[in-house]
């Protein structure tokens, strides 16, 4: 098989790197912290933003960009997206084929539009921005592959449960879609995408089932017995609905298809 870096072996690069090693691929990864990681995987104790750190990589077939920013402001979005990705490329020997992971955030569409990876990417604030430039400059030096993820959910990560749970979570007026994938989609996506001889340049990683926050928490609210979610006027956020379908017909199998089976065993 093949070797395989992973930059950013976090939450979704640790179930990645499991799935890589089922397939028979060697797998590094590449991280600042000692935290453990799973049995079989090389650690690279490395800064993607300490240049004198990635000093002496070896060569890779295929690399993993997973990292994320550890702040929420335009500088470190600057650092994990532009400064890392350009730090990471100059220092790896040959030209692996490169999956950059980013965001739908790079979609401005705000009416509860359809978007597909033929629709403008027009980002209204800094991280759509941060990461859109850094898709651009990932693709001008390598055969790279862009994946763009929705909202990320899965085990640990039971924020919007909580909220249900306490009767803090919204019910928009008018209707705001969200866009979700789960975990383990996320990995098995990447896996997936690994194995495919020429995959496209761009693709959306989000489930079957767009669904308004209405909808999802008065589901998650009818599940957990409690009272369903109060309307409230909200004109700011994300409302857009995305494809899947350039994934789907690529021939990947969603685990979790929609909410519903995603957030069942969560509850």
């Amino acid at each position: 098989m093949s070797a395989v870096l992973i930059a950013g072996c976090g939450y979704v690069g640790g179930v990645l790197a499991v799935e890589l090693l089922r397939l028979g691929h060697d797998v590094a990864a590449l991280r600042r912290g000692d935290g453990e990681l799973p049995v079989g995987v090389q650690a690279i104790r490395a800064d993607l933003c300490d240049v004198s750190s990635l000093a002496g990589l070896p060569s890779f077939d295929t690399v993993f960009y997973l990292a994320s920013p550890d702040a929420g402001t335009s500088g470190a979005y600057r650092r994990c997206y532009l400064e890392g990705t350009r730090n990471l490329i100059d220092a790896l020997p040959g030209t692996p084929r490169f999956f950059l992971v980013t965001s739908t955030a790079v979609y401005g569409q705000n009416d509860g539009e359809w978007v597909d990876e033929d629709s403008p990417a027009d980002p209204t604030d800094y991280r759509g921005l941060t990461m859109l430039q850094a898709e651009e400059d990932v693709c001008s030096f390598l055969p790279a592959t862009i994946v763009r993820f929705g909202g990320i959910y899965g085990p640990g990560r039971t924020r919007l449960i909580q909220l249900v749970e306490r009767g803090d979570a919204r019910c928009s007026e008018p209707v705001r879609y969200t866009n979700r994938i789960h975990r383990d989609d996320c990995a098995g996506m990447l896996a997936f995408l690994q194995a495919l001889p020429a995959p496209d340049p761009l693709y959306l990683g989000v489930d079957d089932s767009p669904v308004s926050d209405c909808d999802l928490n008065s589901w998650l609210a009818e599940r957990l017995g409690v009272s369903p979610p109060t309307p409230v006027r909200n004109k700011t956020g994300s409302n857009k609905r995305i494809r899947n379908a350039r994934i789907r017909s690529a021939g990947y199998d969603f685990r979790y298809p929609t909410y519903r089976e995603g957030y069942g065993p969560l509850l």
